[in-house]
Formats: structure tokens, C-alpha cells, sequence
């Protein structure tokens, strides 16, 4: 077999994260493109008193992405750059963009971190089930792809609710 036809699963699972997340795609709006010009104030709007606000979504992406790479690698639980797990309750006031931003960048990362994992394996890695979970290495990175853009989309949402997102 060649170099090539060991890595056409991998690639094809690789396009579909970096679409997913902040590569141009056909079906709209990916994860990073629905933080982009969003400041601390409408990262921290809520709908209503319980319900997540943006903040809190982009950083339980940046946990399922840790969660997923670490069940990819085998590494043991507690390295996520925060303590807990998750959901992680995030500012309602929106004053300090330094945090935002902080937490924009931890996304960044741990998309990028997942991805170097992820150019690592070959096609047979993908059938292979983690640590003797259910799901295989191919379904676990489908699953993250999802996730990156359902929560896009609750985003996207909550944007228009809160007055943020584009009008028409």
C-alpha cells in the first residue's frame, strides 16, 4: 500500500475538523467564524438567568477538543489548562475582553493540539476503539466536528438574539 492510501481516511477526517472549525465550507458559518468579532460583552449575553452564554460554549469546545485528543493519545485525564470539566461558568458582565480573548486563544490551541494528533495517525488507527470505550478514533473525531458545529450554530443564535448577529 502506499504512503498515499494509508492517509486518505486520515486526510478526509482532518478536512472535515478543519471545516468544521475554520476552514471555508459550504454549509455556513464554522466555530471560529461564529466567535469572530465578537467582543466580552456579547460572549457574556445569556438569553436568561441558567442558560450558557457564547463564553461558556467556546470553552466547552476547547474541553471536548482536550477530551478527544487525550482519548485519541491515551493521555490521562487532568491536563486541561482549567480546572474542571466540561462546563465552565464564564462571566456575565462582559467587562474584561482580556479574559475573552484568553479563552478565544485556548480554543485556538487545543483545535490546534487536536489537529497534530490527528495528522498523526494512519487509516488504521481510525477503526481502533480508545482505552476500550465504545466508539472508534473515526467516530470520536466525526463527533468533534459535530460538536464544533452544533455549537456554531447556538452561536450564531444566541448572536441574533442578543442583538449581535447581522440583521436581514
Amino acid at each position: 500500500m502506499t504512503s498515499r492510501g494509508r492517509r486518505d481516511e486520515v486526510e478526509t477526517v482532518l478536512a472535515l475538523v478543519d471545516e468544521a472549525f475554520d476552514h471555508p465550507s459550504w454549509h455556513g458559518t464554522n466555530l471560529r467564524g461564529s466567535i469572530r468579532g465578537v467582543d466580552a460583552r456579547a460572549a457574556s449575553w445569556r438569553p436568561r438567568a441558567g442558560r450558557h452564554n457564547i463564553w461558556e460554549l467556546v470553552v466547552h469546545a476547547a474541553y471536548w477538543k482536550y477530551a478527544v485528543r487525550r482519548r485519541l493519545t491515551g493521555e490521562k485525564r487532568g491536563s486541561f489548562a482549567l480546572q474542571g470539566s466540561n462546563w465552565f461558568v464564564r462571566p456575565a458582565d462582559g467587562r474584561d475582553d482580556s479574559a475573552w480573548r484568553a479563552d478565544v486563544r485556548l480554543l485556538l490551541r487545543e483545535h490546534e493540539l487536536l489537529r497534530g494528533v490527528i495528522t498523526t495517525l494512519h487509516n488504521g488507527d481510525l477503526s481502533r476503539r480508545t482505552g476500550g470505550r465504545r466508539w472508534t478514533r473515526a467516530a470520536l473525531i466525526r463527533g468533534v466536528a459535530s460538536h464544533d458545529l452544533y455549537h456554531a450554530g447556538q452561536i450564531q443564535l444566541l448572536k441574533r438574539l442578543g442583538g449581535r448577529g447581522r440583521k436581514g
